[in-house]
């Protein structure tokens, strides 16, 4: 069988970097306590079945097919991209009848690799070792790591260091059940083989399902060298079935990437204390604080600090600027030198030039602010552009939303907004104006003057503050 396998080298070779990849993820996860699929279930924002087949798609597969079963089309429909295969395996009999319903799709003249779309950290260094130990037709290879506690997983059982078969848990000895190496379920198989195992399977054994892992010893009886291969580090291989499990694996993420960050001279002041859900890119020198979340695409430019309790989605800041603490900026641009927060908000299509202040309770939404502008507490600038050197005083608020069409407010440089001014957009501020404390501004301000819009002052002598009346 080997000397036959090894005549097929080359065809194995020519296709070396392309294989099928199959996800199981049909699971229900009872443990979970949720209506909600397994897979859909996140980690780092995204949900597990999204790290999976990103790690897939990094394999350029020949042919990728996840088979999904509980919750019925929520995976497909939530996950659905045009290189992917949908298999339904209904009903849920095993991990080997899960792979059974892939069949159909998978190409012949290239192997099989088998992913678990509950088991999201899986690294790419690891398969890539796992696909080149597969790389012989005469040889299967197999992800196992040892524990401290297998109770539970299928254990690999070995003769003079061999792989001879797994044998689950329920259907083992008390010999077996005290062997420390377990078997992850990822493999890589010849497609060929692949499909006469799986016809061979029987589902007599304790749970009453057709086992994947029984093709290891079939593969034995056929010849096949099965070899087994090691993660880079535990969390790689560990599977979500509980609520307390998915917890751990995000905590095991969110390290893997603060130390990927400390590495690049990020100062992180508490690495436990962070959460990137994204992509997070940072230049030299920048320093983030505790709690801190990042989701999305964020850049941070050389020299950043971001404060603590800050969230940061689909943001540029750029270099030197401060993000001071509890700020939350989604969608916007800090210019360099900028000052944001605390307690600042800043939404969607928000862009700051250099040097711009930003300051508590802040909320600024579709607005432009030039050089050396600020709003240092208490306001509101929505669908605003904002000059250079434009000072807006606390409580200011421009008017944009007539409650169907939103409209534009322009300030021109150096002009001076005076505190509690409402400006009721369409409306412009001159250059160098300046708008007095509690204007009402519904038309243009001339630039250069000084614009009031306020009721007049009026004491009423004779005036009592009413009592309280007496109860009957």
């Amino acid at each position: 069988m080997l000397d036959s396998n090894r005549s097929k080298r080359g065809k194995y070779l020519k296709s070396k970097d392309k294989m099928n990849i199959v996800i199981l993820a049909a699971g229900m996860g009872k443990r979970m306590r949720s209506d909600m699929p397994k897979v859909l279930h996140p980690i780092a924002g995204r949900p597990m079945l999204a790290h999976v087949l990103e790690r897939a798609r990094s394999l350029a597969p020949a042919r990728l097919v996840v088979v999904y079963g509980h919750g019925g089309e929520r995976v497909p429909a939530q996950m659905a991209a045009p290189d992917i295969v949908w298999a339904r395996q209904e009903p849920q009999l095993g991990t080997g009848h899960a792979v059974m319903q892939a069949l159909p799709w998978l190409d012949d003249t290239v192997p099989t690799l088998v992913l678990y779309g509950d088991v999201p950290l899986i690294g790419q260094a690891t398969l890539a070792r796992l696909c080149a130990a597969a790389a012989d037709p005469g040889c299967m290879a197999l992800l196992t790591v040892r524990v401290p506690d297998p109770t539970g997983y299928g254990r690999i059982v070995r003769e003079a260091g061999r792989i001879l078969r797994i044998v689950e848990h329920k259907d083992a000895d008390a010999a077996t059940r005290a062997l420390d190496e377990i078997n992850t379920g990822v493999m890589v198989v010849p497609t060929p083989a692949l499909r006469r195992w799986l016809a061979a399977l029987s589902k007599d054994n304790a749970q009453g399902e057709y086992y994947l892992t029984d093709i290891i010893a079939a593969a034995v009886a056929d010849g096949l060298t099965v070899v087994g291969v090691q993660p880079d580090a535990l969390p790689e291989t560990l599977g979500v079935n509980s609520k307390a499990q998915l917890a751990e694996l995000e905590r095991a993420y969110q390290r893997q990437q603060a130390d990927t960050l400390l590495a690049q001279g990020i100062t992180l002041i508490d690495p436990a204390r962070l959460d990137v859900r994204g992509r997070l890119i940072c230049g030299r020198d920048v320093s983030i604080d505790v709690n801190c979340v990042f989701e999305g695409e964020v850049t941070l430019g050389d020299g950043v600090s971001i404060g603590p309790n800050c969230v940061l989605r689909d943001a540029r800041i750029e270099a030197g600027a401060q993000v001071l603490a509890f700020t939350h900026i989604d969608g916007a641009v800090v210019g360099p030198g900028s000052r944001i927060g605390p307690y600042a908000r800043l939404r969607p299509g928000t862009e700051l030039a250099a040097d711009v202040h930003v300051g508590n309770f802040v909320e600024m939404k579709a607005a432009r602010l030039d050089t050396g502008a600020k709003a240092n507490h208490l306001a509101y600038v929505g669908d605003a552009v904002v000059g250079k050197r434009v000072n807006i005083g606390a409580g200011t608020i421009t008017c944009n939303y007539d409650g169907v069409n939103k409209h534009r407010t322009i300030i021109g440089d150096d002009a001076f907004i005076g505190s509690d001014t409402q400006l009721v957009a369409p409306v412009e501020v001159g250059a160098g104006a300046t708008l007095g404390a509690g204007t009402t501004l519904t038309r243009n301000a001339p630039a250069g003057k000084l614009t009031v819009s306020r009721a007049r002052q009026v004491t009423l002598d004779g005036w009592k503050r009413p009592v309280r009346l007496p109860k009957d």
